[in-house]
């Protein structure tokens, strides 16, 4: 179990690795790890949408973009000058642990191929974590959003693959990142302020 327990550390040192586009905007933009996070929950939501394998889908997620502890990240501007040895870092990653043979390297070629659902479904949730970043950043000032604006329709038309992906979207074009915790039980309409509070 060495090899799983140096595997183990190594997952845990993608909270270190920044994605690569924060630094088009200097801003406080969600790590590799976080990155991962939020793209198993998208997948979820649209696995159950689209009735895909929930299982394959989340370990499909898990191992997405994991060689990227070896590769580092790479955004649409440094891709022109750069060659990364995804494969080789991900079979690195594996290698002598119990995750070896087989299962999370095929799982990473069929996202690669694009061919099944599982796969469209992953790459449309690792696709819409920019969209719900640049969101998230919006509120916080900064405009990065604007300025991809056309980039973001080009890959919303191209780049989803799946039905439910593309409603997510657009629901996202109209959603509000504070909505969450505005209409979540509050002090406001739940609470001690409840009929008391004045906007």
């Amino acid at each position: 179990m060495d090899r799983d327990i140096e595997f183990l550390y190594e997952m845990g040192t993608l909270r270190y690795i920044p994605r690569q586009w924060q630094r088009f905007a200097n801003a406080d933009f969600a790590n590799l790890a976080e990155h991962h996070f939020r793209v198993m929950w998208i997948a979820l939501i649209i696995a159950k949408h689209e009735r895909a394998d929930v299982n394959k889908v989340l370990k499909m997620a898990l191992v997405h973009d994991i060689c990227e502890s070896r590769t580092g990240d790479a955004d649409y501007l440094s891709r022109q000058y750069i060659e990364r040895n995804e494969e080789l870092g991900l079979k690195d990653m594996l290698a002598k642990t119990i995750l070896e043979k087989g299962e999370f390297m095929d799982l990473w070629k069929e996202l690669e191929e694009l061919k099944t659902i599982e796969a469209k479904v992953v790459k449309d949730a690792d696709n819409l974590d920019v969209d719900l970043e640049l969101d998230e950043q919006e509120v916080r000032g900064f405009k990065l959003k604007y300025a991809w604006k056309t980039q973001r329709a080009w890959a919303s038309k191209n780049r989803l693959h799946t039905k439910s992906g593309n409603r997510l979207l657009e629901k996202l074009r109209k959603s509000d990142p504070n909505a969450w915790h505005l209409n979540a039980r509050n002090r406001i309409n739940a609470g001690d302020w409840k009929g008391d509070f004045k906007k």
